[in-house]
């Protein structure tokens, strides 16, 4: 069982190694790729889920990242509107065009150096620690104006706790009940 775990372990170092350092943004596949099929993307949580109408979800999540914004940003900008029609800019200074352009590339930003985190008022989108409520952020994003104070009630998930803590060391994730 140990030597099942070691190997489980390594692949997925070798697989987070691998994604860490490509530099194309177009999935790596076997030269017989017929086996492997993109089926969601979710880099950023609750944006596929909000801005992606039903009718387009395939397209969407089938869609290479560097082709997205194109795709979708519009789409993005008028639900964006729907949801909030007093959207001027947001707490990082966004209109409503630069801002779903952002959205509409689904993909997660990691910084190299410095502070990884979702958002924390000065760092923005240089990744994401487990802790960081990054649903709360994006409501505050959507909802909250270029103060990040407007429409208090829509800019909070009001989850502000796990129900289990971090772990120290990997796989950090609490077990599950």
């Amino acid at each position: 069982m140990k030597n099942i775990l070691r190997t489980g372990i390594l692949i997925l170092a070798t697989m987070a190694l691998c994604f860490t350092s490509c530099d194309e943004d177009d999935p790596m596949t076997p030269a017989d790729d017929s086996r492997y099929m993109q089926e969601d993307q979710m880099g950023r949580p609750a944006i596929n889920t909000v801005f992606v109408d039903a009718g387009d979800k395939d397209a969407f999540n089938t869609t290479t990242p560097s082709k997205q914004g194109a795709a979708f940003a519009d789409k993005f900008q008028s639900k964006l509107l729907a949801l909030n029609p007093g959207y001027s800019t947001n707490a990082l200074g966004l209109d409503a065009e630069t801002f779903t352009s952002v959205l509409a590339t689904d993909v997660l930003t990691v910084a190299t150096e410095g502070k990884t985190t979702f958002f924390d008022g000065n760092n923005v989108l240089t990744g994401r620690a487990l802790s960081d409520d990054v649903v709360s952020v994006e409501l505050l994003l959507i909802f909250g104006g270029p103060e990040g104070t407007g429409n208090p009630g829509l800019t909070d998930d009001h989850v502000d706790a796990n129900d289990k803590a971090f772990l120290n060391s990997f796989p950090y994730l609490a077990t599950p009940h």
